[in-house]
């Protein structure tokens, strides 16, 4: 088991743990929550050997092997599937302990390597490897492309999988769920929950602790507090410990009668219906939530908009995509992601937009955004539409050197120099002050942004938003940097925004709390979705298994089509047809001749493979081991003269 008894660490001159006590126990898996720069990352920091505590007693058994994920963005020309088969530890140090066994003539040496290569799955390696790369949203047709021909997003997915690979007793995860989309997220739930090891997870999404966790360690004032269950349980003991000494109870109660008061006076009127039901999912997560809220760094609300236009746009016969490069010869098409879109978006809606991974979702909404044109059809925006658009990439657009007040400043004369109304003051001191109820007070006004966290430039980025009183609200992952007191402070404003949201999100808690209805975005198309999440969850895992079964079919045609393709070559090259056919003779004889040796070589394999499972004496053990690797080299080098060979007869006879 992991203890920690005492434990006093420090980072500098800031003491994170002071006589931090906790015992984790074999096979649990824990969840890590705190608030930011409680030092939930320096306690892992503590258990992968990186730190050592300043005093107290830590221990950790010596015999555990330990896998987490490597922050570092891997540069490397190596193919996907090998990238992430290296993360097999224990399997790359059983093939150089072959390796050194080979160099010499001690056979029970070899038996033992050979042996062990066998134990760690070296035959099954890459198959286990696609299998983790698959599941984490990258295509077949990717397996084998190199590591730096992915963006920054996908290179951290490799280094997921690489972690995954690596067979462990002690799992480290931190924040494992910040790249992915939700399908992959589904996938990754699913092999962790099968992780018989100990396994400790820092993340901000409350679902997937819900899902992975059964214990949960909370860090507050630098002590280690232990709760028995996931993380909905602790929130609830939490809440009960709190309920006393609760600060915010008569500002709560306050709220909760506005809340209140509104819903008696619009829940009958049509036209206001969406806005009364986000009402009382508000109200009904306002007791659960409120201890949390009391620690986050700070709350916020969307002002009432200026207009709500109805309806707020409509897509007529939309195709969504990409314009051709610039350097693309003329004429070159456009590449269209989504189409035949056929949409209204009415005052007061609540979508949310779901759709596995590449099928267009942030294509769509960058779409309505105005960040991109549609390369068909056309959309209809009503009188008035303002919109508040936070993209993926957003937190890159702000300008680092920069500070906040300059980016406010900007906004404001960029908002009057449209012609569009806020209602909101501009001058600086204005300015600062609402900076100021986004936390940004002091001398944070003026710190670049680029020395920011990404949290922080989240924020930054909600408080610009916000500022503009927008009507339609276009959310793009707008968590991934986000604490959870402040993700509830975020789900707690949207249930309040009285305009319409659309929201992309691999954060099921928000959206079950902020939405009223979904959209799919599947097959090159848009459609209603009707179901939950945990419907979605389900078409997600079939869509999956139909996706492999599609790849699979493929695969089977292509290689009837080789095949067929193949024999009527053959067939051709056996006729009379002067000298040319006959220069083909050599050519396919031995052709066949190596199609024999394969089928014998392969055959071998597997009679070698079943005897290295068997129980052999040592020099048998060795011998059989040796020959394998010898048979698996051969099939290689005969593999590609096939495959020359065969495209020197296809170009002869054609």
């Amino acid at each position: 088991m992991i203890t920690l008894k005492n434990v006093v660490l420090r980072r500098s001159a800031k003491v994170l743990l002071d006589s931090a006590s906790v015992t984790i126990n074999p096979g649990e898996h824990v969840g890590i929550v705190g608030r930011n720069g409680a030092g939930k990352s320096t306690l892992f920091a503590l258990l992968n050997g990186s730190l050592h505590e300043d005093s107290g007693e830590y221990y950790i058994p010596a015999q555990w092997r330990m896998a987490q994920v490597a922050q570092d963005m891997p540069e490397t020309d190596q193919g996907a599937t090998a990238f992430v088969i290296d993360g097999d530890t224990t399997l790359m140090a059983a093939q150089k302990e072959v390796e050194a066994a080979e160099a010499t003539d001690d056979y029970d040496r070899m038996a033992h390597a050979y042996t062990a290569l066998a134990d760690c799955g070296a035959y099954d390696a890459p198959a286990r490897a696609q299998a983790l790369i698959l599941g984490l949203g990258f295509k077949t047709t990717e397996l084998d492309n190199p590591v730096n021909s992915f963006s920054g997003g996908w290179r951290m997915r490799l280094q997921l999988a690489r972690a995954l690979m690596c067979p462990s007793d002690l799992l480290l995860l931190d924040e494992p769920t910040n790249h992915l989309d939700l399908d992959a997220l589904v996938w990754l739930e699913t092999w962790l929950k099968r992780y018989e090891g100990t396994m400790l997870v820092i993340s901000h999404d409350r679902e997937f602790l819900d899902a992975v966790t059964g214990v949960t360690v909370q860090i507050e004032n630098a002590k280690l507090n232990r709760f028995g269950g996931n993380y909905s349980k602790f929130e609830d003991m939490r809440a009960e410990q709190m309920e006393l000494q609760q600060a915010q109870y008569a500002k709560q109660q306050d709220k909760i009668a506005h809340l209140q008061k509104f819903i008696n006076r619009f829940k009958a009127k049509a036209s206001k219906a969406k806005q009364a039901q986000s009402r009382v999912k508000a109200l009904d997560r306002m007791e659960k939530i409120a201890p949390l809220l009391a620690e986050a760094e700070f709350t916020f609300e969307f002002k009432e908009p200026a207009n709500l236009p109805n309806p707020m746009l409509s897509l007529t016969d939309c195709a969504c995509g990409y314009p051709p490069p610039e350097d693309a010869p003329a004429g070159t098409p456009s590449t269209i992601i989504v189409q035949r879109v056929n949409k209204s978006v009415l005052a007061g809606q609540r979508i949310g937009i779901l759709g596995a991974n590449g099928q267009g979702k942030s294509t769509l909404v960058k779409t309505i955004a105005r960040d991109l044109v549609p390369v068909k059809g056309e959309i209809t925006e009503g009188k008035g539409l303002s919109i508040g658009y936070f993209a993926q990439q957003e937190l890159d657009v702000l300008r680092p050197q920069d500070t906040p007040i300059e980016h406010m400043v900007r906004l404001a004369r960029e908002t009057q120099a449209a012609g569009k109304l806020t209602n909101q003051q501009t001058n600086e001191q204005a300015l600062r002050g609402f900076l100021g109820s986004f936390n940004f007070g002091g001398d944070m006004v003026k710190q670049a942004v680029g020395s920011m966290s990404g949290g922080e430039k989240a924020r930054l980025v909600l408080c610009m938003m916000v500022w503009q009183r927008p009507n339609l609200l276009l959310l793009d992952e707008p968590t991934n940097h986000l604490d959870l007191a402040t993700r509830e402070a975020l789900a707690m404003a949207l249930n309040e925004f009285e305009g319409t949201l659309m929201l992309v999100s691999h954060d099921r808690a928000l959206l079950r709390s902020v939405c009223d209805e979904f959209w799919l975005v599947t097959r090159g198309g848009v459609e209603p979705f009707d179901g939950d999440l945990d419907d979605y969850q389900k078409f997600l895992l079939e869509e999956a298994k139909r996706s492999r079964e599609a790849v699979k079919e493929e695969q089977q045609a292509l290689k009837a089509e080789a095949a067929a393709s193949a024999k009527a070559n053959s067939k051709q090259a056996k006729l009379p047809k002067g000298e040319k056919t006959k220069n083909l003779s050599p050519l396919k004889k031995e052709l066949q001749q190596i199609d024999d040796q394969l089928a014998a070589l392969n055959h071998e394999g597997k009679d070698l493979e079943n005897r290295l499972a068997k129980p052999l004496q040592p020099a048998d053990l060795a011998q059989a081991g040796k020959r394998l690797k010898t048979v698996q080299q051969e099939i290689e080098v005969l593999e590609a003269k096939w495959l020359e060979l065969s495209q020197e007869i296809e170009n002869a006879a054609a």
